[in-house]
């Protein structure tokens, strides 16, 4: 019997790694997307792949659309899209630059990988989801804040929130799509040790998450066949301030 199959997006490190990690733990085959991080990516395979399962790594710039339209035809020609039934749209960046300075290629950038890229994958998934699959977008406790630090990166995620309703409403009942908004989990290279102190002892339980914690929200949304067009926060409480 062939294990089903689950395409992860920036999966070669950080969140989309612990995704990646979980489903192979759950007996998923599965199709990893990386951009720049090859050598993350390899490593990331290797681990997996002593879990028993198999790996496929694609390289890819998902901001160009024809490159996911790429990712798709190597599906269809190398792997088994008839057990292809889970889509995680992990892959994203955060410009840093308030909105008075923020340069038009950072606004772009942003709303190019973080939210076109969601709504393209999901278009060419949902062709090949002839039984039924799942499809959970990655966004972030930002999506309800104003973070003027980051503001392509706010309403790119913001607006994921927003599509993936529309979505979950347009693609049942065979094809559910859920969210996953993670708060404060790894520190990025652009906050300092300090900075990142301070919001941690913000939070009402006073940590960060483990990657494992955001990820078993991946496994959740799974296992409850109920549950389409809703967003799952995990963040410490961090949408209490």
């Amino acid at each position: 019997m062939n294990n089903p199959l689950a395409l992860v997006t920036g999966g070669a490190h950080r969140l989309g790694k612990a995704f990646a990690l979980t489903l192979a733990r759950m007996g998923y085959d599965l199709l990893l997307h990386y951009h720049s991080a090859e050598e993350e990516a390899q490593k990331t395979k290797n681990e997996i792949e002593s879990l028993g399962v198999k790996v496929h790594l694609f390289k890819a710039d998902l901001a160009q659309p024809e490159e996911i339209q790429s990712l798709f035809s190597m599906l269809d020609s190398d792997l088994r899209p008839s057990t292809f039934n889970l889509l995680v749209n992990s892959a994203a960046i955060m410009p840093v630059g308030n909105p008075r300075e923020l340069e038009l290629k950072d606004w772009d950038s942003a709303l190019d990988l973080n939210l076109r890229a969601p709504f393209l994958l999901s278009q060419q998934a949902a062709k090949r989801m002839t039984s039924g699959g799942l499809i959970v977008n990655i966004t972030d406790i930002g999506a309800q804040k104003a973070w003027s630090r980051y503001p392509s990166y706010t309403v790119s995620k913001a607006a994921l929130e927003s599509l993936t309703k529309l979505l979950a409403r347009s693609f049942a009942p065979g094809i559910r799509v859920n969210a996953i908004a993670p708060g404060l989990v790894l520190q990025s290279d652009f906050v300092t040790q300090e900075e990142w102190d301070k919001l941690v002892n913000r939070l009402p339980l006073k940590r960060a998450a483990a990657p494992e914690e955001i990820a078993s929200a991946l496994e959740f949304l799974i296992n409850n066949e109920y549950i389409t067009g809703q967003t799952i926060v995990v963040d410490g409480g961090y949408s209490l301030l």
